[in-house]
């Protein structure tokens, strides 16, 4: 049998017909319903910890540290090859701007 029949056979079976069958060690009933709850919250805290980790690590838009410098790599076009994963590059803070906060309409 796989765990998820056991899952549902423990869940909504009664414990006088398991009992009855020679099933007499299992969990208390309070676990069919507990351990996915807390399974799920610790996901979602997982994922809010996670993105405002990110969030605070994240410089904003305004910050000298998103300014370039001589140093910063940029798009060599003429390296690339068709059809293969672009060069790792530095992308200006004017380009990223313009390609999520300006609005495209089609003409």
């Amino acid at each position: 049998m796989s765990p998820s029949v056991l899952y549902v056979v423990w869940a909504f079976v009664p414990d006088d017909w398991l009992h009855s069958a020679g099933l007499t060690y299992w969990p208390q009933k309070y676990w069919a319903l507990a351990a996915p709850i807390y399974l799920l919250v610790t996901l979602t805290t997982c994922f809010v910890l996670l993105f405002g980790v990110n969030m605070m690590n994240t410089a904003p838009l305004g910050s000298v540290d998103n300014i370039t410098d001589r140093y910063a790599r940029s798009q060599c076009t003429a390296e690339d090859q068709e059809g293969v994963i672009p060069r790792l590059r530095d992308v200006p803070i004017s380009e990223i701007n313009r390609l999520f906060y300006l609005d495209h309409h089609e003409p």
